[in-house]
């Protein structure tokens, strides 16, 4: 058997995380001399309509740096959806905060979204158990998907870090004593098509290890309930079935990388194919 027939349903996952081709069919967004999205000629149109500032130029779309603070008015004015949340809005994952938009209009607009994932562990005699969530039918994203323990996206404001302590007492019970013993293991940057447009991601992977007798607890109607797999069953489900978020499969690929699971072709394929982006 070739080295990554094993895997070839994964690294197929994981390639598709990075089906976006930018620009592609889109404009850049720029902000004064900040590049800080994408966004689709007609939607350039409709905000040229709301904000007669907005330029458009061959392959860019140019606004005053003074319409950073506008960017929700713009939004709401231009009909796209909204959550409630603000995310910061920067031209490089980890530049300087340019201003904020609320989530639902993210994709969009092409702006950087940045999330949290961790790995909720239990070591038992027989190897290493992961938590695994899965997502509430009635949300708007991936209902009924498998997930992580604990996964969100970071709201303005906020560290990587400190969301994750947010997310980790809000969606699982977890005090945030035991949170902060969390350790980080890996980041990802993806530029993905999806159905709710352009999602241009860094995620930042945690550990945990969890004691034995810990059982997390739905708290904010998020997921549904939560399962304690062996490592074995999660690499089984993930390299056979869609049932894992889009997401959820390039953290769970590092972690089984990290834990030995695969053998060395497999494990040498995989890792060319997963962390070519990882930061």
């Amino acid at each position: 058997m070739a080295p990554d027939a094993r895997i070839a349903k994964l690294l197929t996952d994981i390639e598709f995380c990075h089906s976006a081709l930018l620009p592609g069919e889109r404009l850049a967004l720029w902000a004064g001399p900040h590049s800080v999205g994408y966004i689709k000629p007609e939607l350039a149109e409709s905000l040229r309509g709301i904000e007669h500032g907005i330029e458009i130029l061959p392959g860019r779309a140019v606004m005053p740096e003074a319409l950073l603070p506008r960017l929700n008015e713009l939004a709401r004015a231009a009909g796209l959806p909204f959550r409630a949340e603000d995310f910061d809005v920067r031209a490089t994952p980890e530049g300087a905060v340019l201003g904020v938009l609320d989530r639902g209009a993210l994709p969009s607009f092409g702006v950087i979204g940045v999330g949290v994932h961790l790995n909720g562990l239990v070591r038992k005699p027989e190897g290493l158990h992961l938590w695994v969530a899965k997502r509430a039918a009635n949300k708007k994203l991936d209902p009924g998907k498998l997930d992580h323990l604990v996964a969100g996206g970071v709201p303005a404001g906020h560290s990587p870090f400190e969301a994750l302590l947010k997310e980790a007492g809000e969606e699982a019970g977890l005090d945030e004593a035991t949170a902060a013993q969390a350790r980080e293991a890996a980041r990802f940057r993806y530029d993905m098509e999806r159905p709710e447009g352009l999602r241009r991601d860094l995620v930042y992977a945690y550990d945990l290890e969890l004691p034995a007798d810990f059982t997390p607890k739905p708290m904010d109607g998020e997921v549904e309930g939560f399962m304690l797999w062996p490592l074995a069953r999660v690499m089984e489900v993930l390299c056979t079935t869609n049932e894992f978020k889009f997401n959820v499969v390039l953290v769970l690929a590092d972690l089984l990388l990290r834990q030995g699971l695969f053998t060395p072709g497999e494990a040498e394929a995989l890792g060319a194919v997963l962390y070519r982006q990882k930061m």
